[in-house]
């Protein structure tokens, strides 16, 4: 005699006919989607708000951490790789399902309504006003702020290395002077003069030099382009 294979959709569908009322069952799912639209829009809205001086009142036991940052540190990492550290709002890109549902998770846990959101960007990523990986953060309160997600890409691994000239003019001269120097050796000794000296080589170089310069200026005012300490939590070009 052959047995008949069990099978579990209809042991669950007959376990949940027996132990429920269909009716009150369909009404306690739809005030529970409900409620959870509700505080996907919530979310959502205060992710598009731009709130000064809001301090979230997180549950210290149950923070990680490893995720709790000071503004300084923060500071420092935009300005090596020429980030910014802007509102939310006004993140151009698409704020991914996964942080909404991290950040109904810390609201649960946490008891709270988070606000105040504050994102790590490169300048391309935020909708600036006139005059390549976010991170999303919330502040705590006395400068620190507590990671909630990360997303796309990471960073070029050379992006420190190519925004070091932006750090300070210091670093911009050394550049161009190193640029300088090195164009200068790429010139012919006889293009100028039918004598090669090192006088006529350092002449050179410091015509070469104020071009590089000049340029440099040129471009920076043209771009508005300012140096990363500026920059870093400034909401213009």
């Amino acid at each position: 005699m052959l047995l008949k294979k069990t099978n579990i959709e209809e042991k669950l569908h007959a376990l949940h006919i027996k132990h429920s009322d269909s009716d009150n069952l369909i009404q306690q799912v739809q005030e529970i989607l409900e409620k959870d639209t509700e505080n996907r829009n919530r979310i959502t809205n205060n992710l598009k708000k731009e709130l000064e001086g809001i301090n979230n009142d997180f549950d210290f036991d149950l923070l990680e951490t490893d995720k709790i940052y000071h503004l300084s540190k923060i500071k420092q990492i935009c300005i090596d790789y020429r980030l910014r550290f802007l509102d939310s709002k006004y993140f151009k890109g698409e704020i991914p399902i996964e942080a909404i549902n991290k950040i109904k998770r810390l609201e649960e846990d946490h008891q709270i309504q988070l606000k105040g959101f504050k994102i790590i960007a490169p300048s391309k990523l935020f909708q600036l006003e006139d005059k390549d990986d976010p991170l999303l953060l919330a502040p705590i309160g006395n400068n620190y702020y507590y990671l909630i997600h990360k997303w796309g890409d990471d960073l070029h691994p050379f992006r420190k290395m190519l925004m070091w000239p932006f750090k300070n003019v210091v670093n911009l001269i050394v550049l161009i002077l190193s640029l300088s120097f090195m164009a200068t050796l790429l010139i012919p000794e006889n293009l100028f003069s039918k004598t090669s000296s090192s006088s006529h080589f350092w002449v050179l170089f410091f015509f070469t030099f104020k071009s590089m310069v000049a340029i440099a200026i040129f471009y920076g005012f043209a771009k508005g382009k300012n140096f990363n300490p500026a920059i870093w939590n400034s909401k213009y070009f």
